[in-house]
């Protein structure tokens, strides 16, 4: 009978506490799950959307832009993964969601531009190792110019992988570690400086086996690239 009744007694004060602290968090929605979920297998909503509508644009989804986050979602996403350099896990955290430009549904604007410097820092990167930094700050601002550009998408993420925009999304080096001088031209580019003075292309002459981008008029020569402002 005692063990009963302090068994009773137990199962009461747990009961207490639920109904004190567990539920009305339930209610209003305020529990440490549902805060730091990140977009996943089963998830929904505007963010789901939101890389299916990136994905899909790049051409590593095909699936409906519902917001649901399903097989189709999480195959795409771990497929861009693999093609970046990325854990390929499936789950749309906060290193795949800057790769994608996406800030996470939690995050303040100051993560909007951190997830710029990082992206524009990562093409600079891959694609200008090596050039003298103004060199490097002028890759950046070409980025730059094309998302202000009517023919060309107008995010950082969408111009980085428009398909066949940079040659560096498929020869491996936009997989390479970023380098410090990077991130420092990517945030002057951010704050204005154009080296190019409105440049929307590049290429080196050395290098360059496309024949149309050489039939464009140069503007300027800074290192090893030339930058044109089209046609």
């Amino acid at each position: 009978m005692k063990n009963l009744l302090k068994y009773s007694a137990a199962f009461l004060l747990v009961f207490a506490l639920f109904s004190a602290v567990v539920i009305p968090s339930l209610m209003s929605g305020k529990t440490d799950i549902s805060s730091d979920a990140l977009s996943k297998y089963g998830s929904r909503g505007s963010e789901v959307r939101k890389i299916q509508q990136k994905l899909s644009s790049w051409g590593y989804y095909d699936g409906a832009v519902d917001g649901i986050y399903g097989t189709q979602t999480k195959n795409a996403v771990i497929y861009f993964q693999r093609k970046n350099g990325l854990q390929a896990d499936g789950i749309a955290g906060p290193q795949t969601l800057a790769a994608m430009g996406i800030s996470s549904s939690s995050s303040s604007s100051s993560s909007n531009n951190s997830n710029d410097v990082y992206l524009l820092a990562r093409i600079i990167s891959a694609e200008a190792r090596g050039e003298p930094y103004k060199g490097q700050v002028a890759v950046g601002a070409v980025v730059l110019n094309r998302v202000d550009h009517p023919s060309f998408p107008n995010t950082i993420a969408g111009v980085i992988y428009q398909n066949g925009a940079f040659t560096a999304l498929v020869d491996g080096q936009y997989d390479q570690p970023i380098a410090d001088s990077a991130y420092k031209a990517a945030r002057d580019a951010l704050n204005g400086w154009d080296p190019t003075g409105g440049c929307i292309y590049y290429y080196n002459p050395r290098t360059a086996t496309n024949a149309w981008i050489r039939t464009l008029p140069i503007y300027t020569t800074i290192g090893k690239h030339v930058f044109s402002k089209g046609k």
